[in-house]
């Protein structure tokens, strides 16, 4: 690539320190571009229903996040592996909820309902 070329998918895509964890990301959003992999990839979505869901994004924005993704798929992935590996550890380390386990006791009883 020559000087006087632009990468115009620059203006889409960002990578900010401090901003998404200095991760890739959409310009101007707080929405990384392994969000939009995973809503591509892994749950079918489309271009358009994504920017149907989220409409502060642009079609070519969208496209401009799988492009990059396509390009660094192997780090990208990684990024979302550990993600899942964080979150994964966070709710083992938590433990049941407070919400399911009340229900849990609630359900647990024998006790008649109370009439009325």
């Amino acid at each position: 690539m020559d000087a006087s070329t632009i990468p115009v998918i620059s203006e889409y895509i960002a990578i900010r320190p401090g901003h998404c964890g200095g991760k890739p990301h959409v310009a101007g959003h707080r929405i990384k571009v392994q969000h939009v992999a995973v809503w591509h990839e892994r749950m079918g979505m489309s271009p358009e229903e994504i920017v149907a869901t989220y409409p502060t994004l642009s079609l070519p924005a969208v496209y401009a996040a799988l492009a990059y993704y396509h390009s660094h798929r192997e780090a990208i992935d990684a990024d979302i592996e550990a993600d899942e590996r964080f979150v994964a550890e966070q709710r083992e380390a938590a433990g049941p909820s407070l919400v399911a386990e009340k229900l849990r006791r609630l359900h647990a009883q024998d006790d008649p309902l109370p009439p009325g």
